[in-house]
C-alpha cells in the first residue's frame, strides 16, 4: 500500500505534492517556493453516505467542546492530592506553572492552524515540518492517548458513583453505587458514550455547548462557595466555630510541603524524605499529576475538520487564547480558594477516605462547613463531568482514527475502507473501533478505588506529553521555514506578506512564541523523562508503576521505526527526515482591525464607545 499518494476523496486533507508518489523510495523532496493558493472548500457538505465529515460546528461549539473536554476528574478529584503533596502555595504555583507549559503548546498549535487551516493539525504539521514518520507516529499516539483517556474517564465514573464518606461525624453512602459491580457502570456508560458519539455532529455540538456552559457555571459557583466558607462565620453544624481565614497557610502549615512520603501500592508510607529534596520531589510529582488535568485543551484544533470557521483565522486565534485564559485562571482560582478551607494534612487528602469522591477537597470543604447535602450534589456533578469528558475524548479519538484511515495508514484495505466510511457526517466504524479500545477500562474494576485509574492517567499523560513535545519541535521548524520562505527570490510581495509575522494581518502572533515553543518542548520532555521517579524511590522497585509511566515512549519509537521499515525497508541511508516544509493554504486576517482587540472609535465616554466595549466583553466571554 502506498501511504503517501494524494487523497482525492477528502478535500480537507492536503498533500505537498500533487503528482502520484513513485513506488520506489525517493529522497527528501527539494524545497520550493511556497504557494498561497487555497483549494476550494466544500462548505456544509452533507452526503448521507461517503467519506466526508460535515462542517457544521460553529465557533461557540468549538470553544465549549475544548473546555468541556478539559474539565474533568483531574481538577475535581485530583486537586486534593496535589494540595496534600505540594502544600497550599506549592499546589497553586504548580497549577500556574504547568498551565504556562500547556499554554505554550496550544499557542504553537494555534498559530500554525490559524495561518494554515488544515485538517488534523496535530498530525499534519509534524508531517510537513519534521518528518512523515513522526506525523504517522504522532497520529497513532494521539488516538491511543484519547482512547485511553476516554477509558480512564469511564473508570472515574464507576469509582465516583461508588461514593462513601465517613469521618466519624458525617456519614454519606450511595448504596446502589457501592453495591453494583464497577464493570456494570463502565459497560452502561460506555454504551451511552458510543450512542452520543454516533449522533450527527450538529446535535453533538449543541450538547457539548450546554455541557460546557454548565461546567463553567459550576466552577465559578464552586470558587464563590469556597471563598464564602473561608470568609463568613461558620454555620452551627460546622466542624469549627471560628473564622478560617488564612489559618491553613500559617504555622504549623507552610507554603510548601517539606516532606515527601514514599508510599507503596497499598498506600502505606515506606519512608519520608524531608528538607529541600523532599519539597522538590513533592512539587515534581505534583507537576506530573496536574498535567493530566490540563489534557484536552488541544481539542480546540482537533475539531478543524467539522468547523464552519475552519478558514477564519480570527476564530482559531480567539479559540486558542480563550481556552488558555479560561482553564488556567479557573484552575488556579479553584485550587487557591480550596486551599484556604482544607488543610494539606487532612487524612482524606492523604489516602484515608473510603472512596475516590471522599478524596475531593471540595467535598471535604462542604462537609466540614456543615453543608453535607452539597456533597451529594458535588459528587453527582463529578460523575457527570467524568462522563462528558469521556464523550469528548471518544469524539477526538474517533476523528483521529478516521483521518489516519483517509491517509491509508490503518492497515489493510479491508480495514481502511471501513474506517473511512461516514454516515450523516459521522465516522461510525471509527467510533466503534475506538469503543473497542476503551474496553481496557474494565481493568479499572480491579484493585482498590483509584489504583487502576492512576495507572491509566499516567499512561495517558505520557502519551500526550510526547505529542506536546512534537508540537513544540514542529513549531520551531515551522518558524525557521517562515524565515526561509521570505528569502526566496521568486516569491511575490503578497506571498512574502503571508509569512511576515510582523504584518498587521498575520492571523495569530504571540510575542516570543519561538521562546515559548522551546520552553514547552524542554518542559514536556523533562516531564516525560522523569514522570516515573516514584517507581525508583519505592523499595522494592515498583515494576508495574514503571511500565505504566514509560510504556508510551517505546510505543512511539516502535511506530516511527515501523513506518520507516514499511516504506524504506532496512535501507538506513533513506531513513532521514522526509518533510515538505509546505506553506500552502496560508490565510490572512480579513482586516487590520482585529477581533478581540479593544479599540475605541471615538474619544471620551460616548455611546459608540460603550457599544464597542460591550461587544469586546461579549467576544471574550461567549
Amino acid at each position: 500500500m502506498d501511504h503517501e499518494k494524494p487523497q482525492a476523496v477528502f478535500p480537507q486533507i492536503f498533500e505537498f505534492d500533487s503528482t502520484p508518489t513513485q513506488t520506489t523510495a525517493s529522497p527528501e523532496p527539494p524545497l520550493r517556493p511556497p504557494s498561497v493558493d487555497e483549494p476550494a472548500y466544500i462548505e456544509d457538505r452533507k452526503e448521507r453516505r461517503g467519506e466526508a465529515l460535515w462542517r457544521v460546528l460553529k465557533e461557540r461549539h468549538v470553544n465549549m467542546i475544548a473546555f468541556s473536554g478539559t474539565i474533568g476528574n483531574g481538577l475535581f478529584l485530583g486537586s486534593g492530592k496535589s494540595l496534600a503533596s505540594a502544600g497550599p502555595g506549592g499546589a497553586v504555583l504548580s497549577y500556574i506553572l504547568v498551565g504556562t507549559i500547556i499554554s505554550s503548546v496550544i499557542s504553537c498549535l494555534g498559530e500554525m492552524t490559524a495561518l494554515m487551516p488544515v485538517n488534523a493539525p496535530v498530525m499534519e504539521f509534524p508531517r510537513r515540518y519534521l518528518d512523515r514518520g513522526v506525523g504517522f507516529a504522532v497520529g497513532w499516539m494521539y488516538w491511543f492517548a484519547y482512547a485511553i483517556l476516554a477509558a480512564d474517564e469511564l473508570v472515574a465514573v464507576a469509582n465516583t458513583i461508588a461514593f462513601k464518606y465517613d469521618d466519624g461525624r458525617t456519614y454519606i453512602n450511595w448504596v446502589v453505587g457501592g453495591e453494583v459491580d464497577a464493570a456494570v457502570w463502565i459497560a452502561l456508560f460506555l454504551v451511552i458514550v458510543i450512542c452520543i458519539n454516533m449522533l450527527p455532529v450538529r446535535y453533538f455540538g449543541e450538547f457539548e455547548y450546554i455541557f460546557g456552559c454548565f461546567k463553567l457555571m459550576f466552577i465559578v459557583m464552586l470558587i464563590v462557595l469556597m471563598i464564602s466558607i473561608d470568609t463568613m462565620q461558620p454555620k452551627k453544624d460546622a466542624y469549627y466555630d471560628q473564622l478560617i481565614g488564612a489559618k491553613y497557610w500559617k504555622s504549623p502549615y507552610s507554603f510548601f510541603n517539606k516532606k515527601y512520603r514514599v508510599q507503596d501500592d497499598a498506600g502505606n508510607t515506606q519512608r519520608t524524605i524531608e528538607g529541600g529534596l523532599g519539597s522538590f520531589l513533592a512539587i515534581w510529582t505534583t507537576f506530573v499529576r496536574i498535567m493530566f488535568s490540563y489534557i484536552g485543551m488541544d481539542i480546540v484544533a482537533a475539531t478543524a475538520a467539522e468547523s464552519t470557521a475552519l478558514s477564519n483565522a480570527e476564530s482559531m486565534k480567539m479559540a486558542a487564547r480563550k481556552i488558555n485564559i479560561r482553564i488556567v485562571t479557573l484552575y488556579a482560582l479553584a485550587v487557591l480558594a480550596a486551599s484556604f478551607v482544607v488543610p494539606m494534612d487532612h487524612p482524606f487528602l492523604n489516602g484515608k477516605g473510603q472512596s475516590v469522591g471522599s478524596h475531593s477537597v471540595f467535598i471535604i470543604a462542604v462537609v466540614e462547613a456543615g453543608i453535607p447535602m452539597a456533597a451529594h450534589l458535588f459528587n453527582a456533578v463529578f460523575v457527570f463531568s467524568s462522563f462528558t469528558c469521556a464523550i469528548n475524548s471518544m469524539y477526538v479519538a474517533s476523528r483521529v482514527l478516521h483521518t489516519l484511515a483517509l491517509r491509508e495508514q490503518t492497515g489493510s484495505d479491508f480495514i481502511t475502507s471501513r474506517l473511512q466510511h461516514c454516515r450523516s457526517g459521522v465516522p461510525i466504524r471509527a467510533v466503534l473501533a475506538t469503543g473497542g479500545m476503551m474496553l481496557i477500562g474494565f481493568m479499572g474494576r480491579t484493585g482498590a478505588p483509584g489504583d487502576r485509574l492512576s495507572e491509566l492517567a499516567s499512561n495517558c499523560t505520557v502519551s500526550c506529553l510526547i505529542v506536546y513535545v512534537v508540537i513544540c519541535a514542529t513549531y520551531l521548524c515551522f518558524y525557521k521555514t517562515l524565515e526561509d520562505a521570505k528569502l526566496y527570490g521568486n516569491a511575490s510581495e503578497a506571498q512574502t506578506a503571508c509569512y511576515d509575522r510582523d504584518n498587521p494581518r498575520y492571523p495569530y502572533k504571540s510575542h516570543g512564541q519561538w521562546l515559548k515553543a522551546a520552553y514547552g518542548m524542554v518542559s514536556a520532555l523533562l516531564l516525560v523523562v522523569f514522570n516515573g521517579i516514584g517507581a525508583f524511590l519505592e523499595r522494592p522497585f515498583d515494576t508495574r508503576r514503571f511500565i505504566a509511566s514509560y510504556i508510551s515512549v517505546p510505543v512511539f519509537f516502535i511506530l516511527l521505526i515501523g513506518y520507516k521499515v514499511r516504506k524504506h525497508g532496512f535501507r538506513f541511508s533513506q531513513w532521514g527526515p522526509e518533510r515538505s516544509n509546505d506553506l500552502r493554504n496560508c490565510t490572512q486576517a480579513a482586516s487590520e482591525i482585529r477581533k478581540g482587540r479593544l479599540e475605541f472609535p471615538e474619544e471620551g465616554f460616548t455611546k459608540e464607545n460603550g457599544r464597542t466595549f460591550i461587544k469586546w466583553i461579549w467576544i471574550w466571554t461567549k
